[in-house]
């Protein structure tokens, strides 16, 4: 029988992370794709099939070009594989995506996509996990947010993400294959001459020109799966996109910050939100684990950081809590010596939140206050707010729209149409 203490630690560990309901297992029967896979595993699966071992690198690579580079969708596609092989890639495995389960489109041309990976546990049936994936346009780049976990672990205060269950972490090829899937919908691969402002008007070139790791999760509690990812989205023969452009962020899971910047050498951004420990406590509840001293110190050693590499530091204005004349000047203070950047972020509401976003006046003048102590502090524009997409909104709405739509069919009332995409 558990000890009242020990009750109390559980009790107190539950508020600040959450255990995944579900593990990933084989599931017997289902083709695995090999879309987002990593090299090694890519070779692994080939050989696995029966492609000899000598033969195994050069095929490998041969598929690796086609799926990764010019985006095949089917083995068919491969001009340069023989008959044969195409054969028998095609009876062990598929090339297939998470199936796009709706589509919305903000007034600032912001997209949102609700995914639906493949089943990986019995648990889930017939029916894959679903998360949400955002692509935000701009004038010279194009971000894509993509998620590391169904659900979150961490419970932020401000966060309506973190207050859902996580469900499960995603596995390196579900991450690539955000990627992967916008490329689709995007028309963003060689051959295709998108336009990056997205409406066609604009300069040729990629549309997805970064990535950024602040959708659902926290990404350093699935790391394995966060370094294998980046590699994939960056190899110079596949996805192409450079290490610079790729940004994790983090609200400061410490022991884990040093083994990103070695083995991904990533962006690093922190979520750092409050000067005090006592309201980081609240607004952050791993601050309780992880104090902003110890987090700070993991930031100034962090690999490779320079002028040219610096770290941004992400603080959301909640108005009266933390954006006050002298938070600011303590922020200053605590940055010291950090090659970094602020990013502003308006608070983004959520149905049920107690926060509120800080007056336009005192988001202006807290962003003077640090530009004047020598740091960049834009304030973030909100993208997407209309369609629920914006910073810390993630998976809220279709949540709530998955319910409501459950009580209809529970009704009788036909649903047909309820998830019908915004594009039209």
């Amino acid at each position: 029988m558990a000890t009242p203490s020990l009750d109390s630690a559980r009790a107190a560990d539950a508020a600040i992370e959450k255990a995944p309901d579900l593990l990933p297992e084989a599931l017997p029967g289902r083709r695995p794709s090999l879309v987002g896979l990593t090299r090694d595993a890519l070779k692994a699966q080939l050989v696995g099939m029966g492609v000899p071992e000598r033969e195994s690198r050069m095929r490998a690579g041969q598929v690796w070009h086609w799926v990764n580079f010019r985006g095949a969708s089917d083995f068919a596609e491969m001009t340069n594989v023989g008959k044969a092989l195409k054969a028998q890639l095609a009876e062990h495995f598929t090339l297939e995506r998470p199936e796009v389960a709706s589509r919305q489109v903000s007034r600032d041309g912001t997209r949102k996509w609700l995914l639906r990976m493949a089943p990986t546990n019995r648990q889930e049936h017939n029916r894959g996990a679903e998360i949400e994936c955002v692509y935000i346009p701009g004038p010279d780049r194009g971000t894509l947010c993509v998620s590391s976990q169904v659900g979150c672990t961490l419970t932020c205060s401000f966060c309506h993400t973190g207050t859902q269950r996580l469900v499960r972490n995603l596995s390196a090829a579900e991450i690539v294959q955000q990627l992967v899937t916008a490329r689709d919908e995007l028309g963003d691969w060689p051959g295709q001459m998108p336009s990056r402002d997205a409406g066609g008007s604009g300069e040729v070139g990629r549309l997805v020109t970064n990535i950024v790791f602040m959708g659902m999760g926290e990404p350093l509690y699935n790391l394995d799966a966060v370094v294998d990812a980046v590699g994939v989205m960056s190899d110079q023969e596949g996805l192409g996109l450079s290490r610079r452009r790729i940004t994790v962020s983090t609200s400061g899971v410490v022991p884990q910050i040093p083994r990103l910047g070695e083995q991904a050498n990533a962006m690093l951004a922190i979520s750092l939100h409050a000067v005090r420990d006592d309201l980081r406590d609240e607004l952050v509840p791993l601050n309780r684990k992880y104090p902003i001293a110890e987090l700070l110190a993991a930031c100034r050693a962090y690999p490779g950081l320079s002028n040219a590499r610096r770290i941004t530091f992400e603080y959301v204005m909640l108005k009266g809590v933390n954006d006050s004349d002298a938070d600011a000047r303590e922020l200053v203070r605590l940055l010291k010596g950090i090659p970094a950047k602020i990013n502003l972020i308006p608070f983004n509401p959520w149905p049920g939140s107690r926060y509120e976003c800080s007056d336009w006046d005192r988001i202006e003048r807290f962003s003077e206050i640090v530009f004047n102590a020598g740091y960049a502090s834009p304030v973030r524009t909100p993208r997407g707010r209309d369609i629920l997409a914006a910073c810390g909104q993630l998976k809220s709405e279709t949540e709530k729209l998955r319910a409501r739509a459950r009580l209809m069919q529970e009704e009788g009332i036909g649903v047909e149409s309820f998830y019908a995409g915004a594009d039209d």
